[in-house]
This record gives structure tokens, sequence and C-alpha cells, in this order.
């Protein structure tokens, strides 16, 4: 026997292999680190292959790091059409007519409930809703003759409605089902969601996908990057997309542990960054250059969206709930609580720091902003920088001033790494540096600083550097 077709039991510890030299795990998502590690301790040396329409962030981030070797397959087949996604409040009459508009062209329903216990409750209600509809239900909790006798009914097109839990999530090709609703959608994750949604659209009709929220209750940050996400993401191939958006949302995970999704926050991305890529040179047999290890502290900085603080107009612009550029639902997120509001309208605010990342605008794609910071984290070298900025004009256009002051923070970082400073810190006009353990001063004073635009204070900082 050469090829073994199977589910999990192939790794359960009474199979043997005499030879494996390949192992291909399709719908990669659904499997755990442990699992796939265990594929890896059958032999010393094994050829893994992974498929996937949504990597979990673990291993997308192992492939954009170069840990991994990655393709994608973005060609959609031929006559295939982006599914409409809406995402709406639970409301009835959306789903009557979601369910009439689908039984008019003689098209099939999924309707999504996770809950077993009350998916019967849900049946009825659906029953009361389109009367002339024939609903079956399935879930993994029933026997297996009596879930088979209820998909060949739907395959078979004898039920219009197919009420299930997730065992709908891969593997059903339906070309006649167009419209899939699921209910409390923000239970989901992104993958999942995406999974979901491609049940429907097999064919040339144009599919619909209903995603429905609690009417009252509010949602979580996550869930509504999730939601968020889904739906913008909506054209042929943009599984890669998800899975990017999924990795900004959910973190990297851990590269040495069981853990597939979490940032890491007590090392930091640019420490992190540099590791990973000298325990990848040194696998390699590469020469590795040395660590670049200086902490940057700027108080007129900020690193990301989330260190600005608001302006009046901004903050006024939440107290009504409209902004430019936002929607609500982005509002509510961004709305800070009361009390912030009480300190802002102080007679003192503090000033607002100006932008050092990369912004939206710039970049778009959360894969090529990703590339960027983590080239970013690894330069050693000025020529790096230089030869980074080229790039960035070539392909992306004049940089905006947030990119500027972002590579000019790095310049620094470099410079200092080899004057041996370990850490550079700015409050008001001080500027304190910490070169071999011991905090610089001349004349028992900090050294101050003069400019008071972002660009001019780091250019005097790096003047001040490179007369060290």
């Amino acid at each position: 026997m050469d090829v073994v077709i199977g589910t999990h039991r192939l790794i359960q510890d009474d199979i043997a292999f005499k030879d494996l030299g390949l192992v291909v795990i399709d719908e990669e998502q659904r499997f755990g680190v442990v699992q796939k590690e265990k594929f890896k301790r059958l032999r010393q040396l094994v050829d893994v292959l992974t498929l996937s329409a949504t990597p979990i962030p673990r291993t997308l981030y192992l492939a954009l790091t170069g840990a991994r070797d990655m393709s994608t397959i973005e060609t959609p087949p031929q006559d295939r059409l982006p599914v409409e996604t809406i995402v709406v409040p639970y409301d009835e009459r959306v789903i009557r007519n979601a369910i009439q508009r689908e039984l008019n062209r003689q098209g099939q329903v999924f309707y999504l409930y996770n809950r077993v216990d009350t998916i019967e409750t849900v049946a009825q209600r659906l029953s009361s809703l389109v009367p002339q509809a024939r609903i079956v239900v399935g879930h993994g909790q029933m026997e297996s003759d009596q879930l088979e006798e209820v998909m060949t009914q739907f395959v078979n097109a004898q039920a219009d409605v197919l009420l299930s839990t997730t065992i709908i999530e891969s593997g059903l090709d339906i070309p006649n089902a167009n419209t899939i609703i699921i209910d409390r959608a923000d239970r989901f994750g992104l993958s999942e969601l995406y999974q979901l949604r491609g049940r429907v659209g097999r064919y040339k009709h144009q599919a619909y996908a209903y995603l429905l929220l609690p009417r009252h209750a509010g949602l979580l940050a996550d869930a509504r990057k999730r939601l968020s996400a889904i739906k913008q993401y909506s054209s042929l191939g943009s599984g890669f997309k998800i899975a990017m958006r999924d990795l900004e949302i959910r973190g990297a995970g851990n590269m040495l542990g069981p853990e597939q999704s979490g940032h890491i926050t007590a090392v930091g991305f640019d420490l992190y960054c540099q590791l990973l890529k000298q325990s990848v040179s040194a696998l390699k047999g590469e020469p590795v250059k040395p660590r670049i290890q200086v902490q940057l502290q700027m108080d007129f900085l900020a690193l990301n969206p989330a260190d600005e603080i608001p302006a009046p107009t901004a903050i006024n612009a939440l107290e009504s709930g409209t902004a430019d550029g936002n929607t609500g639902d982005d509002l509510t997120a961004l709305r800070p609580p009361q009390p912030a509001l009480v300190a802002f309208r102080n007679p003192s605010p503090p000033a607002i720091k100006a932008p050092a990342y990369i912004p939206f605008s710039y970049i778009q794609d959360s894969r090529h902003r990703i590339e960027i910071y983590r080239r970013l984290a690894q330069s050693t070298e000025p020529e790096d920088i230089t030869n980074l900025q080229k790039e960035l004009r070539d392909r992306f256009g004049p940089q905006p001033p947030a990119v500027d002051l972002l590579i000019t923070s790095t310049e620094i970082k470099i410079m200092a790494s080899a004057k041996g400073i370990s850490d550079i810190q700015t409050k008001g006009d001080k500027l304190m540096i910490t070169r071999h353990g011991e905090l610089l001063t001349f004349g028992g004073k900090f050294p101050r600083l003069t400019k008071k635009q972002p660009k001019a204070r780091l250019a005097e900082i790096k003047r001040f550097i490179r007369a060290l």
C-alpha cells in the first residue's frame, strides 16, 4: 500500500508506518498543533503539505517569516459569483423574506443554529414563519442513520431548509443551496464564518449569506472586527485576506508551543522578529547578524493608532455618534468611557502624539503591511533601511509623514546599537539615553531637545547620537 487516506485515526499510537515520506493535511485549520507535531515525530524527516482556505494565525505567520514555504491559489472557478454578505440584527421579517426569495427561485436554504438543546424550538418557529417550506433538522448528536437520511433528503431536493449546527462547515457541495442564514454570528470565529459562507454559491447562481446578531446585546470588540472583516472580504479568493485579518485580530500564537493564537506581549514584536530571524538563519546554516537591542520610548510618537490621543474635534464626533469615514459600529468600539471624556475636557489636555506607523490608507493589504513591519524589525544595517525606502516609493508611492517617522525611529535604533546604547527615552524636552547600563548626563543634567516638531526632534536625536 502506497497511499493512505484517513481521519485523525491515522495518528493513533497503534498505527505504524514503514517508510512515511509525505503527509498531506487537508482543512488544516481543523487540526491542532499537537496532532501536526505527532506526524513529524513519526519519522525524523517527513515532508508536510497543508491545505486550507483560512490557515490558522500560527501557520500563516510561520510562512510569512520564512520558516515555511507558502503558495496561494486565488483564481476562482469559472462562472462563480461572490457571495453577497448581509450583517443585520435578528429580525424574523428578514429571515422570512430570505427563505421566501430562495424558494421562489427553486433553491434551498441552510439555517445554522449551533444549540442542539433548543434547535427543535427554532424549527417550529421557522415552520410558522414559512409554512410552505419543507424543513429538516440535522446535528452531530443524532444517530448516524438518521443524520444520513436527513442529508440525503436535502441533497435530493426533498427538503427546502436544512436547520443544522456547524456540521455543515466543510465538505458539502450542494449547488442548489444558495442562501445561508447564520444565527448568532458573533459567536463564531473568522475562519468558521468564511468556511460556512463557502457552503453556498457553489454554482453560477448569486448566493446570499445572512449573519444575524443579537438585537439588544452589545458586541465585543473582536466580534465586531470579525464581522466587519467577513463583510469586507466577500470577493472570490479572499480566504488569504481573511486569514491575514484573523492574524491581526488574534495574534500569531506561540511558534515553539501549542498555542495557535495570541500576541507576543511579553517580548514585543521587534524583538520577537529578530529572535525568530536569528533562529531560522541558524537552522539554515546562514550567518547570524547581531540583534538590535535598543528600547525606544518617545512620548511624542504614537507607534500604533491606539496610542494617539483624540483631538477635540474627534471627541465631539464621538459624543455626537458620527465621524467621517467611520460607521456607527466602529464608533461604538472607539468611544472612550465617560471618565476619559471628562479628562479630555481638562483645561490642560495632554499633547497629541504624532503617528509613527503604516497607515491603512498607504498600504491597504494586511499581508504587505505585516511584511514591511517585519522587515523594519529585522533591519540591522543602514543599507537595509535605504533599500526598503526605495522599494516603498516604487511600490506604494511617496511616503506619508507617519511612515517617515517610523523609518527614522528605526534608523535611530540601528545608530544607537552601534554606539552601545540600550535605551532612549524622551519626557517633555528631556532626552534620557542609557549607555553601558548608565544614564548619560552632562554637567549632572540630561540633554535637552530644542525642537518642537516630531520630525525635527528625531533629527536632533540622530545628530546627538552621531556625536557620541
